[in-house]
């Protein structure tokens, strides 16, 4: 896959998704959420290198690890972005301004920080060189959603409701093309450079050669290339599963290959999870099902079950949606 998830954390504790999205030239990450602990599962050098940092929302549980965060990438040469509901600039300005910024020196550090508003954003920018006290108002852009779009990859939020804002957050490689290996041989022809000129021809290019023998390229193209669906992931945690949200996310999930999707409570639980604007496991698998996803992995579980409770609340989901798991290395967890 070109899309790389890893779910950060222990069960019954604050949990994170980490994915390293690989472009063929380049890596990029993305952090989901930064809960207690989850950024010590990575390696330091992998934290540092986080691009994009996307919250859900601010409680404690999913913004309780920034302090570790931070320390790893404040002064790191590239800006980071970040991307989170409301009031996220004001909250994370107030962890900027929890230490004391006296040392000497030049260093360099900039955060970016993208407000997702209902059919806008809204940005702000922090500085290092300013002790982090300026605010810097960066004005607004319209956006039904849409944050980031690049040749290689789009993300897209989605609110929902926690009693607050919640941003659902869906990661998608944009469709690929590769060559059709049994026609290639069919025709003939051997791999090489000439492919990655199948691929991306030059403006007005009509032809290409390849071992001295000349080749319409339309036709060729036409005969080789291949397009297939790029990776996706979605990442969904807290926020409460009624029929208006369901058909909102089964249309905005459409055919996504991992779901990440939080399972609060066991479906016994079901009324304690409608109070508290979470999920049931059932309730995890039946969007899983009805959008087409291609895996469930459930994760961000109360820490009310033990182990036995949690396989229970794993086999609730396997019977509704069989290609559901838990993180991998849950598996060691007691």
């Amino acid at each position: 896959m070109s899309l790389r998830p890893q779910v950060l954390g222990a069960p019954g504790h604050d949990n994170a998704l980490f994915v390293r999205a690989d472009l063929g030239h380049r890596l990029q990450r993305f952090l989901f959420d930064c809960g207690q602990d989850c950024t010590a599962d990575l390696p330091l050098a992998e934290v540092q290198a986080v691009d994009y940092l996307c919250f859900s929302h601010l409680h404690m549980d999913h913004i309780g690890g920034f302090d570790p965060f931070f320390r790893a990438t404040f002064e790191r040469p590239q800006p980071i972005t970040v991307w989170g509901p409301p009031d996220t600039a004001r909250i994370l300005h107030h962890r900027f301004q929890g230490y004391l910024w006296n040392m000497p020196g030049n260093s360099s550090g900039s955060w970016l920080v993208h407000e997702v508003h209902p059919g806008h954003l809204h940005s702000y920018r922090f500085e290092l060189p300013e002790a982090f006290t300026i605010a810097h108002d960066e004005g607004t852009r319209p956006s039904q959603g849409t944050l980031l779009e690049t040749e290689q990859l789009s993300l897209e939020a989605l609110a929902l409701d926690h009693r607050t804002p919640s941003l659902a957050y869906l990661l998608r490689e944009k469709p690929k093309q590769h060559v059709d290996a049994r026609k290639l041989q069919a025709l003939g022809l051997p791999s090489g450079a000439w492919i990655k000129q199948l691929k991306e021809p030059l403006p007005g290019q009509r032809s290409l050669e390849i071992e001295g023998r000349s080749y319409d390229l339309q036709a060729l193209r036409a005969e080789l290339l291949v397009n297939a669906p790029g990776d996706s992931v979605a990442y969904l945690t807290d926020f409460r599963l009624d029929e208006a949200a369901m058909w909102r996310l089964v249309l905005w999930l459409e055919g996504v290959q991992i779901l990440v999707c939080e399972s609060q409570y066991r479906h016994a639980d079901l009324e304690l999870a409608r109070r508290n604007y979470h999920l049931t496991s059932v309730q995890a698998a039946l969007l899983a099902r009805e959008a087409g996803a291609g895996e469930l992995i459930l994760f961000h579980l109360s820490d009310r079950y033990a182990s036995r409770e949690r396989s229970l609340l794993l086999h609730e989901a396997q019977a509704i949606f069989p290609n559901t798991r838990f993180p991998e290395h849950w598996k060691l967890a007691r």
